[in-house]
């Protein structure tokens, strides 16, 4: 069993930066690719970034290509999502899950949110 906690979201201006964490309980962690979602208000959730087990490969949305960089710290079992260059478009609910994500491991999420 996995159980996600999300931090460092905030209000910020356009141009500005976050960076968000999530902290994972569980030993399945280190053998999960895990990854970064977002929730806009009223759209769909969708995937932003995703990080391999050991961290040797990265993908990221179109959107988000550029901006973001994901990174993990299997020691820490943590995820980390740099977001640079925020735009309001960014502006929504960012969670963490492992990639595929499992119904049961989705937590509160972190808001973010970037004023124009």
């Amino acid at each position: 069993q996995v159980q996600l906690v999300e931090s460092g979201g905030g209000l910020v201006q356009a141009g500005a930066s976050l960076r968000l964490s999530c902290t994972a309980s569980g030993s399945r962690f280190r053998s999960v690719d895990m990854g970064w979602f977002r929730q806009a208000p009223g759209k769909e959730r969708e995937f932003v970034a995703t990080i391999t087990v050991r961290g040797s490969s990265t993908d990221y949305a179109d959107s988000v290509k550029g901006r973001f960089t994901i990174s993990r710290d299997n020691a820490k079992n943590m995820v980390h999502l740099q977001m640079n260059g925020l735009k309001p478009e960014d502006t929504a609910v960012y969670y963490c899950n492992s990639v595929p994500f499992v119904r049961q491991y989705w937590g509160q999420g972190t808001q973010v949110t970037v004023s124009s």
